[in-house]
């Protein structure tokens, strides 16, 4: 009878092992999730600042009565010819800390580069935002913690303006779209670090890469920066292999499992090598690129093709940056 307990015991232990092989670790789907959502608070709660700094009416707009939505009395939108995402001026973004490439380089305000993520263009540019941070964030976060989640957005959110600052010279940026885009690159990275627990790969890389494309195809839209987007993802996917490794056999610390099984490695070989390789291209990319950006170098001049990722002119519109 001991004997049949002991065989059942290893059973059950092989079989959760095995289960955990092809799942997500159930210890990881339990964190709750609360940055994300307080990152929503806070982006919301800093739109509402601007807009009440911002006070259309009390501009010169009040004589003409061109402020959208007057009954909001200071927090009505500016005029739709300034600004058709309904928000504030580009003078009140400015003013807030939005990115400007003069201001960063010239007057030494480099902390312009993390406050442009929580100023937003406008309450569509909002909505938009706010909607895709919940859908992709929460669910990074329910499985891999607030920790590990959070460095990522704010890191790819850095990336995504160290790369518009350095191409974009004749306008402001704003918006949480790079760390946006960083948590993508995450979710992608992760998928491929973590390739042997998944099932239907096929389909779930394909679905990635389509939402990814569609996103910096949006991009390609005048008055668009699509170097925060490229930046973010970019940052964000190395980041993924660096923070979101999965262990792989179905690696537990469980004292009843079968020796065999304990005694494999926690990782397996390809995603050590990602590790190191996405850190070190990490350091020398935001090295680099912090560089260039302090001593004033202009990336178009060093890449001429590259405004192409961020505007492509048509018949109907024509790229002004």
């Amino acid at each position: 009878m001991r004997s049949d307990l002991e065989r059942g015991g290893k059973d059950r232990a092989v079989n959760n092992y095995a289960a955990s092989s092809y799942g997500v670790d159930e210890r990881e789907s339990q964190w709750t999730s609360w940055l994300i959502p307080m990152f929503v608070v806070a982006n919301v709660a800093m739109f509402i600042i601007t807009m009440f700094v911002n006070n259309c009416p009390h501009h010169h707009y009040d004589r003409d009565g061109k402020c959208v939505a007057r009954f909001l009395g200071r927090f009505s939108f500016q005029p739709t010819t300034d600004n058709p995402l309904f928000g504030p001026s580009s003078h009140t973004l400015e003013k807030l800390g939005a990115l400007e490439w003069t201001k960063v380089v010239h007057k030494h305000q480099g902390w312009r580069l993390v406050t442009c993520m929580w100023l937003h263009a406008g309450i569509i540019h909002l909505v938009v935002n706010m909607f895709s941070l919940v859908f992709i964030g929460i669910r990074l976060e329910q499985q891999f913690g607030f920790v590990r989640i959070g460095v990522i957005y704010l890191f790819s959110g850095l990336g995504g303006s160290i790369l518009s600052a350095l191409f974009i010279h004749n306008s402001i940026s704003v918006g949480a779209s790079g760390a946006l885009f960083g948590l993508l690159g995450a979710m992608l990275s992760e998928l491929l670090t973590n390739w042997t627990i998944y099932s239907n790969k096929a389909a779930a890389i394909i679905t990635l890469l389509v939402i990814v494309v569609i996103n910096l195809a949006v991009g390609l839209l005048p008055h668009v920066d699509n170097y925060a987007h490229i930046g973010g993802f970019l940052s964000g996917f190395l980041l993924g292999f660096v923070f979101l490794l999965r262990p792989q056999y179905g690696w537990v610390r469980r004292s009843s499992l079968p020796a065999d099984v304990r005694a494999k490695s926690k990782y397996k070989g390809y995603q050590y090598v990602l590790w190191l390789v996405s850190l070190i291209l990490l350091i020398a990319g935001f090295t680099v690129g912090l560089v260039m950006l302090f001593r004033g170098v202009n990336g178009n001049d060093h890449c001429d093709w590259c405004r192409y990722l961020d505007c492509i002119s048509t018949s109907k519109w024509k790229c002004d940056r």
